[in-house]
């Protein structure tokens, strides 16, 4: 029998933290993680885009409260500087933010809008084969009447970086059907090495962004161009869609819920409590009640009005669907 790798023995979690919702979301994800840790491997960072000229103001948290709550949660602020993106593209800072990582230990990034759910420490990574969020739908790329399909254009991706496109099919499902091919969402991904991830993810973001196949000539960029670039970077570095049994992330152990009338709306009851418990204190209520959603949503009850218009068990197939019917009802805030 080949003999298991130990498990490593610190990861650096980094999440992205700006002024506004994204601090906020940092509160309730350190929280959450706080909640269900057992271990001490597990490091947090908040990585803050520094002031620079491709932003328009200071993007950094601002409210000191709010970074003291942070600090106190265990989180480290971790500056970065935003080179290539900034506000003209806020998803870049996934990217640029992981250079400013500890080069060579594993790290795991998750979107800010995730709770944390379960215990980290017995999620079976094997930080060797990266992965990403299976939780996605068919969103990149949109197929025009005339224009390529879904193999032209992903096939054209890979040759453009020299990576065999036909392993990294899904032969289970049919041809031209959008799960056939490598697609994930960027709401979590890992690997061993920050640095290494990092060159590789910008090298192709930006390769895509300036120079993109003519196959790509109908199809928009912005804001898909890191969930472009990721399946890309995941196949390159020997990772892939069952590289992480599935149930964990975005299961028993972690929920990217996006914005919170949507956590209120489809998430499991589980979630729910989790989300409460951890807002309950009044030294944490007294700091997030800056936020209106959370004020709103959490404290005010606007959330349980959310619940009572769905049925968990029988929710709309298309997220857009549950969208529709919070806005309808006057209950939309992000």
């Amino acid at each position: 029998m080949a003999k298991k790798t130990a498990p490593p023995r610190r990861v650096n979690i980094v999440i992205v933290g700006q002024d506004g919702r994204l601090g906020y979301e940092a509160a309730l994800f350190a929280l959450s993680l706080n909640a269900r840790m057992t271990g001490t491997r597990f490091r947090l960072f908040i990585a803050e885009p520094e002031p620079g000229p491709l932003w328009p103001g200071d993007p950094r948290i601002q409210d000191a409260d709010l970074r003291a709550l942070l600090e106190d949660q265990g989180a480290t602020f971790l500056p970065f500087q935003s080179r290539h993106f900034g506000a003209a593209y806020p998803y870049g800072n996934k990217i640029e933010a992981l250079f400013a990582l500890p080069p060579d230990e594993p790290f795991i990034f998750f979107d800010t809008d995730t709770l944390i759910t379960g215990d980290l420490d017995k999620v079976p990574f094997d930080f060797a084969r990266p992965s990403a969020s299976l939780r996605r739908e068919a969103t990149w790329p949109e197929i025009e009447l005339y224009g390529p399909g879904y193999a032209a254009i992903w096939k054209s991706l890979y040759d453009k970086f020299g990576l065999d496109f036909d392993s990294s099919l899904d032969l289970t499902q049919p041809d031209e059907y959008w799960q056939r091919y490598l697609y994930f969402n960027a709401g979590f991904f890992y690997y061993k090495e920050a640095r290494a991830f990092a060159e590789r993810f910008l090298g192709y973001a930006l390769a895509i962004r300036d120079d993109p196949p003519s196959e790509l000539v109908c199809q928009s960029l912005d804001p898909w161009l890191d969930q472009v670039a990721l399946p890309l970077v995941i196949h390159s570095l020997g990772g892939g869609r069952d590289a992480l049994e599935p149930g964990w992330l975005d299961g028993s152990t972690s929920c990217h819920y996006r914005l919170l009338p949507l956590l209120y709306a489809r998430e499991d009851d589980a979630v729910v409590q989790l989300l409460e418990e951890i807002t309950a204190p009044n030294k944490v209520k007294k700091v997030l009640k800056g936020s209106e959603p959370i004020k709103r949503m959490v404290y005010q009850g606007r959330g349980a009005k959310v619940r009572a218009l769905f049925d968990q068990d029988d929710l709309p197939r298309k997220e857009q669907a549950i969208r529709n019917r919070i806005k309808k009802n006057g209950f939309w805030m992000r």
